[in-house]
């Protein structure tokens, strides 16, 4: 054998870890949904050669929403990233409609992974750093006075976490703050919160001064008990005006914050850029955005300051990569918004790895005593100073643990067979498969 064919020969071996990657093949697509503080529709495509990915539908999210791909999918060779991901995201849509199209990418980067035996962030061009940055969901308190918010975001800081967002909102005032709130949500607003065009009134309730002055004293309360080390994000103000957007974003001016979140529909471009140039505190949108196309025009407005991406809506990983490498051109920095299993978790620390604009990633399980058992792989000690590792192992770098989510089910179906999804229901991938040709 020449010397030549012999090294090449000792490449292929050192790569191909009990795969051929050529002849790899779709056989399945299963669910488990794991009954959470958001449901979680856990993915797995498996393989003629014995090797699988697994994904993750948009936290509740419905696990239909990548089963409908199923028929698509069987038969394809899951290394073909691009020309299957190509075909199906015409069919997701913003919110959780993004979750299967975003689920199943994630699955087929860990199924390549693990052939070729690469962790996901090399497919995203390498990393920039070697440890991610969390920042902790902060839950309102049963009782929202400023002391209660206190104790709670301290006990976050207890944690170990150096980045820390807590949530307020109209229901703060609530029962709690009389005369908060000047009239009141019409049925039609409470029922679709967000979805009120308004400039100056929504269809029934604006803050007074004392609403306003509710949310500074939380927040004065909270700056005061963590210091002024610690960066500081509030979120669910909503559904608020433009114009008390930018009344309480002034009054929240002195505290520091790192951003204010979804203040506006983020649909609503003119709202969210009124808003980022009337007050000086950063503001911040982008969970329930799809794909690239969906950001472009919040990107190039700059009608926030920040863009805050959600993976499992955004398109996955690559899409997600892509969105973040054109905002940086315009200058904003990304925060990924996260709330759903270690599955997704990991992606997300994947990907934030490969993105040089990144800020923090955020965490939304850390009350919930079996979210780490979810999976193998991942330390009961990944939280360290507030950071957790970027895993070296092939994909995503963690395995299913199939005791922990059958015991944690949302009703019985535990990667079950889904027959019923191996033909199309619309016949949507017809009358010709080009893509085969």
């Amino acid at each position: 054998m020449p010397k030549e064919d012999a090294a090449l020969g000792r490449i292929e071996n050192a790569i191909r870890t009990g795969s051929s990657p050529s002849q790899l093949k779709i056989t399945d697509l299963r669910a488990a949904v794991v009954c959470s503080n958001y449901d979680y529709p856990i993915i797995r495509i498996d393989t003629n050669q014995g090797v699988y990915g697994i994904g993750e539908v948009r936290d509740a999210g419905h696990k239909e929403n990548a089963l409908q791909f199923k028929s698509f999918l069987v038969g394809q060779n899951p290394c073909n990233v691009d020309m299957i991901y190509s075909a199906i995201k015409r069919f997701g849509n913003w919110g959780r409609e993004g979750g299967g199209v975003s689920g199943i990418e994630i699955a087929l980067w860990d199924l390549v992974g693990k052939v070729y035996g690469v962790p996901c962030y090399q497919f995203l061009g390498g990393k920039y750093r070697d440890k991610v940055r969390l920042y902790a969901d902060t839950p309102t308190p049963a009782d929202p006075t400023p002391e209660a918010y206190a104790q709670r975001v301290l006990g976050r800081k207890a944690l170990g976490l150096t980045f820390i967002k807590f949530d307020v909102g109209m229901r703060v005032l609530e029962g709690h703050v009389p005369d908060g709130v000047a009239g009141s949500p019409t049925q039609h607003e409470l029922s679709m919160p967000g979805r009120v065009k308004a400039r100056g009134a929504t269809l029934g309730a604006q803050l007074t001064d004392r609403g306003i002055a509710r949310f500074a004293e939380i927040v004065a309360a909270v700056r005061q008990a963590v210091g002024w080390e610690m960066p500081l994000a509030v979120d669910h103000f909503g559904p608020v005006t433009t114009n008390d957007a930018i009344r309480l974003g002034r009054a929240l001016e002195p505290y520091g914050l790192a951003w204010m979140e979804d203040l506006m529909p983020w649909w609503d471009l003119d709202a969210w850029e009124e808003v980022t140039r009337a007050i000086n505190v950063p503001t911040l949108d982008g969970e329930n955005i799809y794909l690239w196309d969906g950001f472009r025009e919040m990107i190039e407005r700059r009608a926030v300051d920040i863009i805050q991406p959600d993976l499992l809506t955004a398109g996955g990983m690559l899409e997600t990569k892509k969105v973040v490498d054109y905002a940086e051109r315009y200058g904003l920095p990304t925060v990924l918004h996260f709330a759903g299993s270690p599955i997704a978790f990991m992606a997300n620390v994947h990907c934030a790895a490969a993105l040089s604009s990144f800020v923090a990633l955020e965490h939304h399980g850390l009350d919930l005593p079996f979210w780490r058992e979810l999976v193998t792989g991942l330390p009961e000690d990944y939280l360290q100073a507030g950071y957790v590792a970027v895993p070296e192992k092939p994909g995503l770098g963690v395995d299913l643990n199939y005791e922990a989510i059958e015991a944690n089910l949302r009703f019985p179906g535990l990667f079950e067979p889904t027959d019923e999804w191996n033909a199309p229901k619309l016949g949507f991938w017809q009358p010709d498969r080009r893509w085969d040709k």
